[in-house]
């Protein structure tokens, strides 16, 4: 069969072309050590790469999310822990001082470090994270959550949100615990009243439980509890925020609940003629409000070693033994979202080597394949250059 010139030269180039084409793509592989470079090298392939590289950059996202709450959760958990132990600091230095045994002055000694000790409480409840934000403020998280009013009671100016991230597919996590959770709502140790203990009281008594135990008769008010004499006997009359009597106990016996209005209130210890004491609706009590009461007792020389004060003081200490519990539950919290974030970061890493596994299946390159490849492409492309050579420069003049 006879070809032209220009056909021989055509084929010959496309030769030459095609096997620099190939011998350039495999240079282009080995300097990459990818085998698949453009979508072009293997289009199925390709399309399983991005969607793994896609995967991997979403969990890249969500181990950058679980470092940031990891971060807010440690230093709250940390805050948290340091709040309980001073809070037991406390409790323990008001049973100090509540020892009758102290002079005044003692007390107001006693009182003092009380006072030191809750002004470093609110310090840390108003502390902010390393960008400057209150941690213990909800979402409100630019507003200082604790102050004093002019009542002389803290109150709190956060809220109850929870800032949630995203650390997985449909997961999300709280980065914080809103401060009322912590240092406002525990729950009231009586129930759902709480007790008002009167000077007039001479007997020593204590209210031990005041609770709703039926909603459909329940009249909710402030109701005042008189003990008046009746012979060698007392008689217990309970009156509503009108002076109206709702009910009477007559031969009042302590070790026997009082019933009325869907209402039952237990008492223990010895009332006599003439003690009075008030109660109102309260179902939460604030650690906060309760240290600070605590001190106010003490700086009180009326209230030292009387049967107002120990009875206040017991009530007292049930009260902040409940906040200890809730400021404990706040710390449990914390403590339970890092446990998760450390299982959910556990299972990012186990994917990211899943992922990385099959993405080097189907990209890495085969080094020695490859250059055994390469080196075929060069012999290839060093005889066709030689045979294009050689024939290019026959003439048929040469035999003529």
């Amino acid at each position: 069969m006879r070809i032209s010139t220009a056909q021989m030269f055509q084929q010959n180039t496309q030769s030459l072309t095609k096997g620099q084409s190939a011998t350039n793509k495999i240079l282009e592989q080995l300097a990459s050590g990818k085998k698949v470079n453009t979508a072009g090298d293997d289009p199925v392939a390709a399309i399983g790469i991005d969607n793994l590289k896609q995967k991997n950059t979403l969990v890249d996202q969500y181990v950058k999310n679980i470092d940031y709450a990891k971060n807010r959760l440690g230093v709250t958990e940390s805050k948290i822990g340091s709040t309980e132990t001073l809070i037991d600091s406390m409790r323990q230095q008001l049973q100090k001082g509540a020892n009758g045994s102290l002079s005044q002055s003692e007390r107001q000694m006693v009182a003092d470090e009380m006072r030191t000790s809750l002004d470093e409480l609110l310090s840390i409840a108003n502390a902010k994270d390393e960008s400057g934000n209150y941690l213990f403020s909800g979402t409100k998280t630019n507003t200082p959550p604790f102050a004093f009013n002019n009542n002389g009671e803290i109150v709190y100016s956060g809220d109850s949100g929870v800032r949630q991230s995203i650390v997985a597919s449909g997961v999300t996590v709280g980065t914080n615990v809103p401060g009322d959770s912590i240092f406002m709502n525990a729950p009231n140790p009586l129930g759902d009243y709480g007790v008002n203990y009167l000077p007039s009281q001479q007997g020593d008594f204590l209210v031990d439980s005041a609770s709703i135990v039926d909603p459909s008769t329940y009249v909710e008010d402030t109701y005042t509890f008189n003990f008046v004499a009746n012979g060698s006997d007392v008689d217990l009359n309970i009156l509503d925020s009108n002076g109206a009597v709702v009910s009477t106990v007559p031969n009042f016996d302590p070790s026997t609940p009082v019933s009325f209005n869907g209402i039952e209130v237990q008492l223990s210890g010895e009332p006599v003629a003439g003690d009075s004491f008030t109660m109102e609706p309260q179902a939460t009590v604030s650690i906060l409000d309760e240290l600070n009461s605590a001190i106010a007792l003490l700086e009180d020389p009326d209230l030292a070693d009387t049967p107002e004060g120990n009875s206040k003081l017991a009530q007292l200490l049930n009260s902040i033994d409940s906040g200890q519990k809730q400021v404990s539950v706040g710390r449990s919290v914390a403590g339970n979202s890092l446990k998760g974030l450390e299982s959910i970061e556990t299972n990012h890493a186990e994917e990211k080597i899943v992922n990385g596994s099959a993405l080097s299946m189907l990209e890495d390159l085969d080094y020695a394949a490859a250059i055994t490849e390469f080196e075929k492409q060069q012999l290839a492309l060093n005889a066709v250059s030689s045979v294009f050579a050689k024939v290019g420069s026959i003439s048929l003049f040469d035999y003529i």
